[in-house]
């Protein structure tokens, strides 16, 4: 594959040259901070200057930030929370450096100064993008090198097969690649589930990211590995309580608001694993003899109940809000900062209030969502305990109830707070999550459909073990079709299918229920295909509640690495490895690859944008391009003075040069043909001649063996190969359309 150079033709000149602005510009980026350190520290203890802070952050990377000052550093000083022991040092920095904004954090936590977390983000990233300078096995090294260094004696070892989950549908081409990794914390060389590094490597080598977990320290005891029970009798008695269940998954497409639905099978299991030396049973409640009978599809309620009341206003949403929210301390003043009526992406129309708590040294808010048609909570937090706690100030201290005690108070507060809809959704199928540390029981409640329960799709209600209602959310799905149980495999081929794939390891666990507790148990715990344990029900094969997917490598003489980059970075969908690269490509599809490749967006239609908007008479809003060729239009890279589109059409080199161009923000430059010198043999076959000359000129489509052949298809290779090509450009231009809507 060429590698990518400079050309002697730089773009911002260029375009400054014809007096042309870009046609969007670049956003600012938003300096990375962790959580914020809410909790002071008290004057009587050890106080580490800013100075210091930077000293022992100017050691661990030498010569690396030597072009900072002090002035552009800003120390917090804090805790996490009001037990928290460890006093935690967060470092940011700013500048405005070789034309760019710089940007950076690090966290040091106790008197030692221990290196928490780490991010910076270069200001020239260039020779990071693809191809990338360094490959995921040096960056591997690298990343394993960085974390010897921190590790301070302990043993860490790679996570293999570790999914990283891209935010977005897609990863630009004008961002770097990045590599990421993450390190386990091994004890007697078994892993510690919840202690792990995670590091980010940029395809140029700069490591940019590093996180340490746990966030508490201090010295941890642990099982020692002697006398294990047997793993095939550990694996058997795992086997006989294989709560197996079907259940619709909903899967949501954040691209194009879409949701689909099916039907999987996923073991409800009510444990976690079993302790290796004891045989009991380890659950999110600690360990347990016995476990409680496999839960059966319960409804809160057998009929419909009436809505809390008619349709509500703002202003009596404002009242319910303020008599909800009030706080009882002279020390803190509630303020509702707006109202808003919002519609939600399944057009249910909603009141969102957001509201600030303000005390002495700083403030803390939420916001509150209530149904606009019955009044109903939506989404609720209780922040009033966590705010006393903080103010330290008494709180409620009566004897803490059973968790049998806190499901009848959850659904208590269902009834008086969201009861129309209750007789849509089951009791708990899982056993509740006693919290320690927020005083509360978690409560799951399912939505049930045919029958059926819905993953993803509920209640989630957190009641006090006082009783209060601490937390109530609804997760909802506006689904019309949901499919039928005909032709899907058996419970018993799907048992067969869990029980032949199940494996066991075996794993140090921390019991989370409290943040003092400081052991960590030894437990087997059940894993099955790879990581996931969902099973479609209707193919009878894994699947991933996440969307993880396999993509396919395909083969080319010229394009192969620029080919599945596109591939596996969701850019360009194909089907298997028989692809044929050498193909032409339609318009449409080239468009969709275009955008992809150097601008995010979001391919849905918003409830509150009103009508959509048609640019071509044959591109309506049910086109499968519809969204794809809205967005290029406003962007500029198509001419909206013709009336059709044709995303059938097989494109040409010409076609694709005035593409590039225009989104290059070059079209003035362009339209100069005759300042530009095309050497092209056949240069009196292209029409667009000011493109074809820029697009050679700054190598992005060059003509080959001295022809441009304007009127060639475009084929797959070629649009894989000229894309990076040109993302590289956009990059250096400073990438306008990152973040374009």
């Amino acid at each position: 594959m060429k590698k990518l150079n400079k050309i002697g033709i730089p773009l911002t000149a260029l375009a400054i040259s014809v007096g042309i602005m870009s046609v969007a510009n670049a956003q600012t980026p938003t300096p990375f901070s962790p959580e914020k350190l809410q909790i002071e520290i008290a004057s009587t203890e050890t106080v580490i200057t800013k100075n210091e802070v930077i000293k022992k952050f100017r050691e661990l990377f030498p010569n690396k930030f030597d072009f900072l000052t002090t002035n552009d550093f800003h120390l917090n000083t804090g805790r996490y929370y009001p037990e928290d022991e460890t006093v935690r040092y967060n470092l940011n920095f700013s500048k405005y450096y070789q034309g760019k904004e710089l940007y950076g954090s690090v966290t040091f936590a106790g008197d030692e100064l221990k290196l928490e977390s780490f991010h910076f983000e270069p200001v020239n990233q260039s020779d990071a993008l693809f191809p990338a300078k360094v490959s995921k096995e040096e960056a591997q090294t690298l990343a394993q090198n960085f974390v010897k260094k921190f590790a301070e004696g302990e043993t860490y070892q790679l996570e293999k097969n570790s999914a990283y989950n891209y935010y977005y549908s897609n990863q630009l081409l004008t961002e770097p690649v990045r590599y990421h990794f993450s390190f386990l914390r091994t004890e007697n060389n078994i892993e510690i589930a919840n202690q792990r590094m995670e590091v980010t490597v940029l395809g140029n080598g700069e490591i940019v990211q590093y996180y340490s977990y746990p966030e508490n320290t201090g010295k941890f005891t642990f099982d020692e590995a002697n006398n294990l029970k047997n793993e095939q009798e550990v694996l058997a008695k795992i086997k006989e309580k294989l709560n197996l269940q079907l259940q619709y998954q909903v899967n949501y497409d954040y691209r194009s608001n879409k949701r689909t639905v099916q039907l999987v099978y996923m073991p409800l299991n009510q444990f976690v694993g079993i302790h290796a030396l004891s045989g009991q049973w380890f659950t999110v409640n600690g360990s347990a003899v016995a476990l409680p009978k496999d839960p059966k599809v319960e409804k809160i309620v057998g009929q419909p109940l009436k809505p809390r009341q008619g349709p509500i206003t703002v202003e009596e949403a404002k009242r319910l809000s303020l008599d909800l929210l009030k706080l009882d301390s002279d020390k803190v003043k509630l303020r509702v900062e707006s109202v808003e009526e919002i519609t939600n992406p399944d057009g249910r129309e909603m009141i969102y209030i957001s509201y600030m708590y303000e005390f002495n040294n700083g403030g803390s808010g939420s916001s509150l969502v209530i149904d606009k048609a019955t009044g109903e909570i939506i989404q609720y937090h209780n922040m009033k305990n966590e705010l006393l706690r903080e103010l330290g100030e008494k709180q409620n201290s009566g004897k803490k109830i059973t968790s049998s005690e806190a499901l009848a108070k959850a659904v208590e507060h269902l009834k008086e707070w969201m009861p129309s809809s209750l007789h849509n959704y089951s009791k708990p199928l899982a056993e509740p999550f006693s919290d320690d540390n927020y005083g509360a029981y978690s409560f799951t409640f399912p939505r049930i459909v045919n029958g059926i329960p819905v993953n993803g799709d509920d209640i989630n209600v957190s009641v006090g073990f006082d009783g209060s209602l601490m937390s109530l959310y609804v997760n909802s799905s506006e689904i019309k079709e949901w499919p039928t149980t005909e032709g899907i495999i058996s419970k018993q081929q799907a048992e067969k299918l869990f029980s032949d794939a199940i494996n066991l390891k075996l794993q140090y666990v921390q019991d989370n229920r409290s943040k003092d507790s400081k052991h960590y148990s030894l437990v087997y715990t059940p894993f099955y295909h790879d990581s996931s344990s969902l099973l479609d029900a209707a193919k009878g094969e894994w699947t991933s509640m996440f969307g993880g997917k396999e993509y396919p490598i395909v083969s080319h003489d010229t394009a192969e690495e620029e080919l599945n980059y596109l591939i596996q970075n969701n850019i360009l969908e194909v089907k298997n490895s028989d692809f044929n690269a050498d193909a032409a490509v339609k318009k449409g599809e080239a468009l969709e690859i275009l955008l992809k490749s150097i601008s995010y967006f979001y391919e849905g239609n918003l409830p509150q944008q009103g009508e959509s908007h048609q640019t071509f008479e044959n591109i309506g809003p049910d086109h499968e391009y519809y969204q794809v060729v809205e967005r290029a239009a406003g962007m500029g890279i198509l001419d909206t003075k013709n009336t059709v589109f044709n995303t059938d059409a097989a494109l040409t080199r010409e076609e694709l040069a005035v593409w590039y161009i225009r989104a290059l923000g070059l079209e003035q430059a362009a339209k100069h043909a005759d300042i530009y010198k095309l050497d092209a043999k056949d240069a009196k076959d292209i029409t667009y001649k000011g493109y074809a000359a820029l697009v050679d000129a700054l190598e992005i489509l060059p003509a080959k063996d001295g022809l441009f052949n304007p009127k060639k298809s475009v084929t797959y290779a070629d649009l894989a190969e000229s894309t990076i090509r040109l993302a590289h450009k956009v990059y250096e231009k400073g990438n306008p359309y990152r973040y374009y809507y």
